[in-house]
């Protein structure tokens, strides 16, 4: 069974099975560290914790009657402080936010903060560079749950050298409150382990009033801003007061094994949000969630004007991304651009939507969404499987003229532009409403869209509705239809079938390559 050693670190180390299953292996695999057995399991994506540091390890993978050996060397560790040394009491009773925070600002670099089996609880955190904080089975990091008790960050400051904010709430530097772990300016961190950080928002008024801003805009539970060299493994993450994992402005980031679960009707709680970001990796993850599962964004027009960044080279790999809106979802705050996304191997179930892209005229000439890749997925279960709105009705002008207008517009230093989109080798069991419904601008149509070895299948008559596919205005809701493509240059649709759909397929593009599309009623 060949596999590939994906990250190591002081104390763990992650490896992913090659091959083209998704998400899980068609049968369960034996792990070996130095010929003892330690894991059984059926996941393409592998962590083992419990090292010890600068150890060479042998791990060995046996599944289908063949096996794999592979060394691999742990990582030096300069100190290990346990935080029960600095007083920090797990009864989950007592705040120990200084006891926490002294460990983290006394550890040397290259050292670990460790945290062990417990309920700790704590105001927000902030983290420092070359460290590696290190949560182990049982320990938890719960957040206190009074507001008051949150530092706020301001959204926009200005200096001599020009502007920097550290708030931010959807797209726009807004004052916000601090996340339960803060990592600002830090590069080489380590977040790791098999504990959790537990935002404890099921028990504040976090979510009683999601749209109001009292005091500051509500914080996530792990907020990653202009940092590098980010890696965060094994934990789970939960009970997040609004978007739960938020990489901002911070490059070459990877992220192995998490769990990341909210309440399903808990408001704005997007799982994994990463916004201005280039070389991201989420890989062996399960998201379930009240809003999307991933988001990745680049900003309102403000962020995208004056402090231009895209999101780059993002890849979601071997994932379950479950409940929530949408699985993978672009947008809508995209006016720094995003390009090169590429997701495979990953299965969507449950969701509203699959891969929904989202934009609209006001996001400006930087929101280019270009080489978006959706590769070997398989969704059940979801409603909409691929949407694409460039009339995307939000914010207070959402339903104006200007936005919802279905005649050619002049294209100006506020038009967005979507260029390639690719689905292959994609299979999709019980839709509803539409298996891809793809709308552009009159005056700026989507430059290409390839679909290739589609194959897709809807709930019976009798379960289907009538849905408003996308959020935006003059779109009648619609059932049963297979694609639904309008304002696209070049359409290339090969090799694919649809079955138990209600009504025609509906394509307005430019130039159209069909070959070899079976529908079946």
């Amino acid at each position: 069974m060949k596999f590939t050693i994906t990250a190591v670190f002081n104390r763990s180390v992650t490896l992913e099975l090659e091959n083209e299953a998704i998400f899980r292996n068609p049968e369960e695999v034996r792990v070996l560290l130095d010929g003892t057995e330690v894991l059984r399991t059926d996941r393409n994506v592998i962590s083992l914790f419990h090292l010890e540091p600068d150890q060479e390890y042998e791990v060995t993978v046996e599944a289908q009657g063949s096996s794999e050996t592979v060394l691999f060397h742990t990582l030096k560790e300069s100190a290990c402080l346990n935080v029960k040394t600095f007083g920090a009491v797990g009864d989950g009773v007592h705040e120990v936010t200084g006891a926490l925070q002294a460990a983290i600002s006394c550890c040397p670099a290259q050292g670990t903060v460790y945290v062990p089996k417990g309920t700790y609880l704590t105001r927000p955190l902030f983290l420092k560079s070359d460290l590696t904080l290190y949560l182990e089975q049982g320990a938890v990091l719960l957040g206190v749950a009074d507001r008051n008790a949150y530092p706020i960050l301001p959204g926009m400051i200005r200096t001599e050298e020009g502007e920097v904010n550290f708030g931010t709430w959807e797209g726009n530097p807004l004052d916000s409150f601090a996340s339960l772990i803060t990592m600002m300016n830090c590069h080489n961190v380590n977040l790791i382990g098999e504990g959790a950080l537990n935002g404890n928002a099921d028990q504040s008024d976090w979510w009683a009033y999601p749209t109001r801003k009292i005091g500051a805009w509500r914080p996530n539970t792990l907020f990653i801003a202009y940092s590098e060299n980010i890696n965060v493994q094994g934990i789970t993450v939960e009970n997040s007061p609004s978007w739960t994992v938020h990489p901002y402005y911070s490059d070459h980031l990877s992220f192995l094994n998490l769990t990341i679960q909210n309440p399903y009707h808990s408001p704005n709680t997007d799982g994994f949000d990463p916004e201005s970001c280039s070389d991201v990796l989420l890989l062996g993850t399960v998201i379930s969630v009240g809003d999307d599962c991933v988001a990745i964004k680049s900003g309102k027009y403000y962020m995208g004007v004056c402090h231009t960044q895209p999101s780059s080279h993002i890849t979601i790999r071997n994932c379950r991304l479950e409940r929530g809106h949408g699985s993978v979802t672009v947008g809508s705050e995209v006016s720094g651009g995003v390009n090169h996304v590429d997701i495979r191997q990953c299965e969507f179930v449950d969701t509203d939507r699959g891969l929904r892209i989202k934009t609209r005229r006001g996001r400006g000439k930087n929101s280019v969404i270009d080489e978006i890749s959706l590769v070997n997925v398989s969704m059940d279960r979801v409603a909409m499987p691929v949407t694409v709105n460039m009339f995307y009705f939000c914010d207070p002008d959402g339903h104006s003229d200007y936005v919802q207008d279905q005649n050619p517009r002049p294209v100006d230093e506020l038009t967005p532009t979507i260029g390639s989109i690719t689905l292959e080798h994609v299979s999709i069991h019980n839709a509803d409403a539409v298996i891809a419904c793809i709308y552009g601008l009159p005056e700026q149509p989507i430059r290409q869209v390839r679909i290739h070895d589609l194959t897709a299948d809807f709930l019976p008559a009798e379960k289907r509705q009538q849905r408003e596919v996308l959020m935006m205005d003059h779109l009648e809701p619609i059932s049963g239809i297979p694609f639904w493509i309008k304002n696209l240059e070049q359409l290339e649709l090969s090799d694919s079938t649809v079955s138990g759909g209600a009504g025609e397929p509906v394509i307005e593009a430019e130039r159209t390559e069909i070959r070899n599309v079976i529908y079946k009623r």
